[in-house]
């Protein structure tokens, strides 16, 4: 297993660096950069949710 504990596969101090620089792509691009916070944090959730499964094996 790559991640070692379910702390690993949730990162939330990664998820909010991955937060902070789509949301500066989004300003670059003039687009809303709420609904891209929004897109990603699901996007991150359903993401976490499935190596979830994996890590429990």
């Amino acid at each position: 297993k790559f991640k070692k504990t379910t702390q690993d596969v949730k990162a939330p101090s990664r998820v909010e660096e991955v937060i902070s620089k789509v949301r500066g792509i989004a300003v670059e691009h003039d687009l809303d950069p709420d609904i891209v916070e929004k897109i990603y944090r699901m996007m991150i959730s359903c993401f976490i949710d499935y190596e979830m499964k994996i890590h429990k094996r």
